[in-house]
């Protein structure tokens, strides 16, 4: 009897652990592109059309693998739209009575799948290098889960920039030496980019047939959409970014949106790419002397310490996660975050940037988007649901955590030990969006003060009670209280009558 054996929109690799169970010589693949799944969120274009062509050329490459494949395109008229659906409907095709799969990264499926009519028998994803019975073991106990002690855990495990049992260069973090401001020019042109084939371009007009109207320009569209592309784009990166990417791998530019990044964390989410080929190419340049420790320790520790972390801590909090609200914070997520004029040039670049390439670097997201919806108090929900449809790599294993949880502090502190809020003056360090903004960095008050400096003692004075006796705070409370009456006053007023403004849709 045959099985049908689910593979998902992000599980596009051959050592998918349901595609390594099955039968290649009775079991049939299902594939689907599906309403549910392209909607439940109003995606960036970008990523439904990554998403969908790297679908069709894998569903290609299992039937030349020999493979029997039951493929659906979205504008197929016998489409169910939901997964569900297209699993009974191949089940009554073909007279199978069970379905293999690999858990899915989302809790809403893995409940699809639970709730299916038809038995499904989910396996592990081995795609990633942890495994969560035994990130459960090691959080046992454990008063706090800070990832620096789970990385350490993970080099040990993979080997990875060891020797001897040892960190490479005596030390496991580098990251002192990634702190770099921006530098005053980049000698990289950017992520390599793929011109779209006959496959591509039938998505691209189907997306923008279905998805015009969503948040996001789909063309020009440039990503890598099968393995051999995304294998491509790696090996660009490692020769003609890495060696510089630790140094300002923090920085931010306005006329440079990718600096010295890599751009390959939706090929690794969707399975183009795996983890571990990934961290072998860029040890293999350190190695070979063609990048410093930094770059390589910093790069590494992104992938097997904050990726595979950040789907571990999902999975332990449970499908309650990213609903998750510590700081009761229940402002509306305003419209400057889909593209409203602002004067914030900061955000205004972040938001552009997001709108064309579905793709904001880490900083970005964290201390300038991240930063001031925590600042403002936006619900977090709010929050993380625009960064799960705006950016090409979002999948709610890793933007839950990330948001809910690091940038947000809306899980009370199990992944941050304070939350990750700055004034204005972290920005204009690390980037040279200050300079021509509206505002100015440098006036704490007073017409044309910048939001971040006002916004930033409000959040504090507000949130005192919680954080006052935190010892990574003391220092700010301190400066805070040393202040004069009068002048916190005026703080206060003016970022009220700021969020006020905000909340009313004026342009701030």
């Amino acid at each position: 009897m045959s099985r049908l054996v689910l593979v998902l929109g992000d599980q596009l690799s051959e050592s998918l652990s349901a595609l390594q169970e099955a039968d290649k010589s009775s079991d049939i693949v299902v594939m689907a592109e599906v309403a549910d799944e392209a909607s439940y969120v109003q995606h960036h274009p970008k990523k439904i059309a990554l998403i969908f062509a790297a679908m069709r050329k894998f569903a290609a490459r299992l039937r030349e693998d020999g493979w029997e494949v039951r493929y659906t395109a979205l504008d197929d008229s016998e489409n169910t739209g939901s997964i569900p659906g297209e699993l009974m409907r191949r089940a009554d095709q073909t007279g199978a009575k069970e379905v293999l799969a690999t858990q899915p990264g989302e809790f809403r499926l893995i409940a699809l799948l639970d709730e299916n009519s038809l038995p499904v028998r989910q396996l592990r994803d081995s795609r990633f290098l942890t495994d969560l019975d035994w990130f459960e073991d090691w959080a046992e106990g454990r008063k706090s889960l800070r990832m620096e002690y789970f990385y350490r855990e993970m080099r040990k495990q993979t080997g990875f920039l060891m020797e001897d049992g040892e960190p490479a260069g005596g030390k496991w973090n580098f990251d002192h030496d990634n702190r770099k401001p921006a530098p005053d020019e980049v000698d990289f042109g950017g992520p390599m980019e793929f011109t779209p084939d006959e496959t591509v371009e039938e998505v691209l007009e189907l997306v923008e047939a279905r998805f015009g109207n969503s948040f996001g320009e789909l063309r020009p569209f440039w990503f890598a959409t099968d393995q051999g592309q995304a294998r491509r784009a790696l090996t660009h990166f490692v020769k003609h970014a890495l060696p510089r990417f630790g140094d300002f791998q923090d920085a931010m530019m306005g006329r440079e949106k990718f600096l010295y990044h890599a751009v390959i964390s939706g090929y690794m989410n969707i399975g183009l790419l795996d983890p571990r080929e990934v961290c072998e190419a860029v040890e293999e340049a350190w190695r070979a002397g063609d990048a410093p420790i930094n770059a390589a320790e910093g790069f590494i520790r992104q992938v097997i310490g904050w990726r595979e972390y950040m789907r571990a801590i999902y999975f332990r909090e449970g499908p309650d996660y990213p609903r998750r609200n510590a700081l009761n914070h229940q402002r509306k997520l305003p419209p400057l975050y889909w593209g409203a004029e602002t004067k914030m040039r900061c955000l205004s670049k972040a938001v552009e940037e997001t709108r064309e390439e579905a793709y904001a670097h880490h900083i970005q997201r964290l201390m300038v988007t991240g930063n001031f919806a925590l600042l403002a108090g936006i619900d977090p929900a709010e929050v993380e649901e625009w960064y799960l449809r705006v950016y090409f790599d979002a999948f709610e294993w890793v933007t839950a955590p990330n948001t809910v949880g690091m940038s947000q502090f809306a899980d009370g502190g199990v992944i941050a030990s304070k939350p990750y809020v700055s004034s204005g003056n972290y920005i204009d360090k690390m980037s040279d969006y200050c300079g021509d903004c509206a505002y100015s960095v440098k006036k704490k008050t007073g017409e044309g003060a910048c939001p971040f400096n006002l916004l930033y003692w409000h959040f504090m004075d507000r949130h005192r009670e919680r954080f006052a006796k935190n010892p990574r705070m003391a220092q700010m409370y301190a400066t805070w209280d040393r202040m004069k009456d009068d002048r916190k006053e005026t703080v206060l007023r003016e970022a009220e009558d700021f969020l006020d403004r905000m909340s009313k849709e004026e342009v701030v």
